[in-house]
């Protein structure tokens, strides 16, 4: 369920708006254990997601690194290579 989230810290350009949702609604569900809330819920999830996506974009602007900024393609070309490899064995 948490495969989506993905490193958001020190790429350029910087994690846009949509990124960070995704990666907050992502860990709602996990913790909440719902991938749907039900109607009753639905409210308490949605400003779950809300608070924790701001929370997220407050921590990403306060963090620093020396590192050099990294690129999308390039992350996601190594992701790509090493899912390629470890599904090939199985």
């Amino acid at each position: 369920m948490c495969r989506n989230i993905r490193t958001l810290h020190n790429f350029e350009p910087p994690a846009r708006g949509d990124e960070i949702h995704a990666a907050a609604l992502q860990y709602v569900r996990k913790i909440s254990g719902s991938t749907k809330p039900s109607r009753a819920n639905q409210e308490a999830f949605d400003d779950a997601v809300e608070q924790v996506a701001a929370v997220t974009a407050e921590l990403l602007g306060h963090l620093t690194t020396s590192a050099p900024p990294k690129n999308r393609d390039e992350e996601a070309a190594k992701h790509k290579a090493r899912s390629a490899q470890r599904f090939a064995n199985a």
